[in-house]
């Protein structure tokens, strides 16, 4: 503003006006440029990101222009508008239309990147390919009022969109969820629901975990025992592996699987949501489902086998070193009807599934019934196989073998690189990061789910308030994951992938709880630069996205608002209760006393001291006056637990 400087002397009254109005001019500019700041609230975080000053309010008549290969998301982009704005959206072929979608020959754009520019000439976007094409959509959706997400019409929202410019592709062409099926069942119809939710976040990958000890859900037409039997358990509600062990003449009532049809019909829905469908056959432990059906694959051919309903059958003590089981729920790496029968398995799932990977498992198997085989000591004799580790990589290099057969590649859990791993094998790294750094040292494909960061199966918030399962997880952790171990080249690094195991979700209310919000941590740890990470940024994201979740009825925690209550014990024998918050702008009230807190209640202010006869610990949450989250209750017995000594 260096002319204001020039202006005579005699004027300073009217500079100082002239100075006062640009002023306020800058205030006003910056403070809608705030406000549309916090509109825009994109997960993933885009790669480049420019937000203007203004919207675009979207017209009463609405023009979509789309180039051919984009049809399928003009008809999407003109039904939701029509369904909820109260606007007349059309499909037209001006060139001048409200919302335009340009197919581009662009390398920088690759399979899966946008560019997206909404002013106020209207909404345009670029892309080489329908999955660009579909993100740019996605990305708008954000873009609107989570209303855009409804099934009524309200015309009462202001439907107006940020003006922005974004240039976005991915960092990974691996975005994961692993979904397990198999400890129980999901329908057809919820298996595309959770498609749904991946598409939203641009995920790509549906992980499908299809066979465990607890059931077999795929049809194998040439094998329909494996169905017929392994498909169907005894019904048994309560806490995983403490449950009443099923007798034989029980009734098998609880399962389900999926017939061919079924699948193709899934493999064709994942495709308009740009998602490849990756199959799990775990071999060759976690295989009592298969047992059931064909007993003589395993070591112990004459046991009684029933597919496992959730009692425990395993000493996992020795975890970090070798696993026992009490019965063999293993195949058989000496018998030849056991890969006869493989190849026919992936021989029919070769067809229905075009992705070029499949899963073989590989993990958790027990050794100890190899061990006492004699037909797998004779295995080890011929083969030259030092231990059972090498008994494994036989078995896995059989099996590569097979999937090669047929066109595909070989992916196993990270045990599979215990005694070697297979010439061609991707690695799926579950047991922290150290096995996908050996494999992307040994130059092979990597994808990165590490249970330290990445399974949403963990308990999100107070233990006591969610019930313990293995272990914890915050949303902060699993954002703060780098895929790229340090010292590895990030050419063989996949992505990142997050892993839901179900032995304790029985719905898919359940399911989408434990999922969300986590799974948006890993969707912008997999797709947006490293360089773009900021916890507090995508926290206030996050609860921004609650209104969209609320509004599509998907079932989400809200943990975040739970305090971290850690308790220590000093050399007097003294209990003290910290607590901190995952995300800024909380308050914390609490009492001892056994009365329900509020906001009138204690209020958190440092270690709290609690005396000998305290029973229970109750902790509320406010957020700018208003309570949030939920009432924990926390005994004083789990707080002891917890409990670490300091001098």
């Amino acid at each position: 503003m260096g002319f204001l400087f020039s202006v005579p002397l005699r004027n300073e009254k009217i500079m100082i006006m002239t100075f006062k109005k640009i002023s306020l001019f800058l205030i006003a500019a910056l403070t809608t440029c705030s406000i549309q700041a916090q509109q825009v609230q994109l997960i993933p975080e885009p790669s480049a990101l420019q937000i203007g000053n203004g919207s675009f309010k979207l017209p009463n008549a609405i023009s979509i222009q789309v180039s051919t290969a984009f049809e399928e998301i003009g008809k999407s982009i003109h039904t939701r508008l029509n369904a909820v704005t109260g606007k007349k959206a059309v499909l037209s072929n001006q060139k001048n239309a409200t919302i335009r979608f340009e197919q581009v020959q662009d390398n920088i754009l690759g399979k899966e990147g946008y560019q997206l520019i909404v002013n106020e000439k209207g909404i345009h976007v670029k892309a080489q390919t329908y999955a660009g094409a579909l993100y740019a959509w996605q990305s708008i959706l954000q873009l609107c009022p989570p209303a855009i997400y409804g099934n009524q019409i309200d015309k009462q929202i202001n439907w107006a969109i940020p003006y922005v410019q974004i240039s976005d592709v991915p960092r990974f062409e691996w975005r994961g969820f692993m979904m397990d099926v198999s400890r129980h069942f999901f329908t057809v119809a919820e298996v595309k629901k959770m498609m749904d939710e991946m598409a939203m976040y641009k995920l790509n990958r549906l992980h499908f975990h299809l066979t465990d000890d607890n059931g077999w859900r795929v049809e194998i037409k040439a094998l329909p025992k494996l169905t017929e039997v392994g498909a169907w358990r005894v019904n048994r509600i309560g806490k995983w592996h403490n449950i009443t062990k099923p007798a034989l003449e029980e009734p098998k009532t609880y399962g389900g699987f999926y017939t061919q049809e079924d699948i193709k019909e899934l493999v064709a829905y994942a495709k308009t949501k740009n998602i490849e469908i990756m199959p799990e056959i775990d071999v060759p432990g976690h295989s009592m489902a298969f047992l059931a059906a064909y007993p003589q694959l395993s070591t112990t051919p004459n046991y009684p086998y029933q597919v496992n309903a959730g009692d425990d059958f395993i000493d996992w003590s020795g975890m970090n070193g070798h696993i026992t089981a009490k019965i063999d729920n293993n195949l058989d790496p000496s018998k030849k009807e056991v890969y006869e029968k493989l190849d026919i398995i992936f021989g029919e799932l070769a067809t229905l599934f075009p992705f070029e990977y499949m899963h073989m498992g590989g993990d958790e198997t027990a050794k100890n019934n190899w061990e006492k085989s004699e037909d797998v000591k004779a295995l080890m004799l011929k083969e030259n196989l030092k231990n059972q580790d090498e008994v494994q990589s036989y078995f896995v290099r059989r099996v590569e073998k097979i999937m090669q057969s047929k066109g595909k590649k070989l992916m196993g859990w990270d045990e599979i690189l215990e005694g070697g791993l297979a010439p061609e094998a991707a690695v799926m790294s579950w047991r922290g990061i150290k096995g996908g750094a050996e494999a992307a040292k040994q130059k092979h494909p990597v994808v990165m789910s590490p249970s330290s960061h990445n399974y949403l199966d963990y308990y999100q918030g107070e233990a006591t308030a969610e019930g313990a399962v293995y272990a914890g997880l915050r949303m902060k952790k699993t954002y703060s994951f780098e895929p790229v171990p340090e010292g590895v080249d990030e050419k063989y690094i996949l992505g990142n992938q997050g892993n839901l195991w179900s032995e304790q979700l029985q719905n898919i209310r359940n399911l989408e709880y434990m999922a969300w919000p986590r799974l948006m941590a890993i969707a912008e740890v997999a797709w947006s630069p490293k360089s773009s990470k900021d916890w507090n940024k995508f926290a206030k994201k996050v609860e921004g996205h609650f209104a969209i979740l609320d509004t599509l009825k998907i079932k989400y925690a809200k943990s975040i608002y739970d305090p971290i209550v850690t308790t220590t014990l000093n050399t007097k024998g003294e209990y003290f209760a910290n607590m901190e918050g995952e995300v800024a702008g909380l308050d914390f009230y609490y009492t001892i006393d056994e009365s329900m807190p509020d906001n009138y209640s204690n209020h958190y202010s440092g270690p709290v001291s609690i005396p000998e006869d305290v029973t229970v610990m109750r902790v509320i949450s406010y957020q700018n006056g208003k309570p949030i989250g939920k009432l924990l209750n926390i005994p004083m017995s789990s707080l002891k637990q917890r409990a670490v000594k300091v001098l």
